[in-house]
């Protein structure tokens, strides 16, 4: 094996290896947001975001230079590509998992402050004197975004 076929098998490896980690990664955050286990989730968020970052970096290089694993032996670049599409098929899943989750979270916060909304609203309006009543002076700040 020539030096750059030798390291073309090596960074097809290693990007193999990282696509396989992050999709196992991913399939146990799927597993631990189906579960309500969301304290599981909050151990590995930035060992998640490191290797998704490392996973960016290394497939925009062999992006931009697809020479770079051209040289690899065609078995490698095969499981490469197996890798891959099971990658995205587990990343899809993992969207519609954290899609959904956001959702319920959001409905739960507009659902509350209704209800404080709703709570504060009542008895509040003239009293005998014909002088407004003092309602409840609290705030409630609904942020749309997640």
């Amino acid at each position: 094996m020539t030096a750059d076929a030798e390291t073309a098998a090596l960074r097809v490896r290693r990007l193999i290896r990282l696509t396989r980690d992050l999709s196992e990664r991913l399939t146990l955050e799927v597993e631990a947001m189906r579960g309500h286990r969301a304290q599981d989730l909050a151990q590995g968020v930035a060992e998640t975001q490191e290797m998704a970052n490392l996973y960016r970096r290394e497939s925009a290089v062999v992006k931009a230079d697809p020479a770079a694993i051209a040289a690899a032996p065609e078995a490698d670049r095969r499981a490469l590509i197996e890798a891959t599409e099971s990658f995205e098929a587990i990343l899809a899943e993992h969207a519609v998992t954290v899609e959904a989750a956001r959702q319920v979270s959001e409905g739960l916060v507009r659902t509350i402050a209704a209800e404080v909304a709703g709570a504060r609203a009542q008895g509040v309006g003239y009293g005998a004197s014909g002088q407004a009543v003092a309602g409840d002076g609290r705030a409630v700040a609904l942020n749309r975004t997640a």
